[in-house]
């Protein structure tokens, strides 16, 4: 009897899962940008802390992009290698770059959301577009492919950022699970549920900034600059999405378990802020995925139904992950077909034990 309830437990995992992929994936895997209608003013936002070395590579990329009106505004927070000396030579050569400086932060307030703060009021143009230090723009119409968003009558705009490619299973998790989260959060958008987007490629315009009151309702946690932000303005806003390769931007993984696993018990503490109808929807996709799993270990172990539980995998398996597939080559993602069973499984359990490790310790720090 207990197998039996199992299996139709597992059966109704399995539909949740379609629902997910049928309504929520599948549409964005034929997602099409919309075109660019003009050209608006753009201000580029970076906060870097002690980023010397990536400022060397970003900055001249940024100040490459093929757009006819923008400034790059660099807010140097509280420094000690030499960026000073760098930017400030970079502010002496270009007139559209200019440099924010912070010595010292209010004790009060959250370092990076205070730095992002700061530069928002300094830029002179009512359209943002933000990153961070440790990114690269995939092309020179960075700039122009995002900003294309506000074509749909958006005053936010959410992009993508993937990790780069490196050797190892480390590496192809945390693509995997970028991948993952992004169609999640991509998806909802797409559907008008927009509720996170990821700081290192995001826009929105400075009415849209101000009428949200900023980071008031999160300026002391830590993160949230981008989801918790998005989770505001999406109930006076429109947001909008910006997925093909030219609109995206290129991050540096972490190299080793425990900096990615710090890294993404500072974004799941942000998420405990979300609201009640989002963390529902993200939620039972979540659950039904580890449920999934966990049912399907224990009937292995009880040796019961073999036959059935192998078709319900195959369902699963056969409907859901060519969807991934066809959403990650919409992102110009690639996706090892050999290891996407394994990194589905280590996800998920990830995920469950980083949100047990949340719930025991709060103590998340912002360097």
């Amino acid at each position: 009897m207990i197998p039996l309830i199992l299996l139709a437990v597992l059966a109704f995992c399995v539909l949740v899962q379609l629902y997910y992929a049928l309504f929520y994936f599948l549409p964005l895997s034929r997602y099409k940008d919309p075109e660019p209608d003009t050209h608006r003013p753009v201000s580029v936002i970076v906060a870097a802390h002690n980023e010397q070395d990536n400022l060397f590579e970003l900055l001249p990329m940024l100040l490459d992009q093929q757009y006819p009106e923008y400034e790059i505004i660099l807010v140097n927070d509280r420094s000690d290698d030499d960026t000073e000396f760098y930017v400030y030579e970079l502010e002496r050569q270009f007139p559209n770059f200019r440099v924010v400086t912070i010595k010292k932060t209010p004790e009060y307030l959250n370092p990076k959301k205070y730095a992002l703060a700061l530069g928002i009021r300094a830029a002179k143009y009512e359209h943002m577009l933000f990153t961070d230090a440790d990114c690269r723009p995939c092309s020179e119409r960075w700039i122009e492919k995002m900003q294309s968003g506000y074509a749909a009558g958006a005053d936010l705009v959410i992009g993508y950022s993937p990790y780069k490619k490196l050797g190892g299973f480390l590496n192809h998790l945390i693509r995997y699970e970028t991948l993952l989260t992004a169609i999640q959060y991509l998806s909802h958008a797409n559907k008008g549920h927009a509720y996170m987007g990821v700081g290192r490629n995001l826009s929105y315009t400075k009415s849209c900034f101000f009428r949200n009151k900023g980071f008031a309702s999160h300026i002391k946690t830590t993160g949230g600059d981008d989801d918790l932000f998005v989770r505001d303005a999406v109930n006076n806003s429109k947001a909008s999405i910006v997925i093909s390769k030219e609109g995206q931007t290129v991050s540096i993984p972490k190299k080793t378990f425990r900096e990615w696993l710090v890294q993404k018990r500072r974004h799941m503490a942000a998420g405990r802020q979300y609201n009640a109808a989002d963390k529902g929807r993200i939620g039972t996709f979540i659950s039904s995925n580890i449920l999934f799993y966990t049912l399907v270990i224990i009937l292995l172990v009880l040796n019961s139904h073999l036959t059935i539980l192998a078709a319900l995998v195959g369902i699963r398996y056969l409907a859901v992950f060519p969807i991934y597939v066809s959403v990650a080559r919409r992102l110009d993602e690639g996706v090892s077909l050999p290891l996407l069973p394994l990194l589905d499984i280590a996800y998920f359990f990830s995920y469950l034990l980083l949100g047990v490790s949340v719930v025991l310790n709060k103590r998340i720090r912002w360097k």
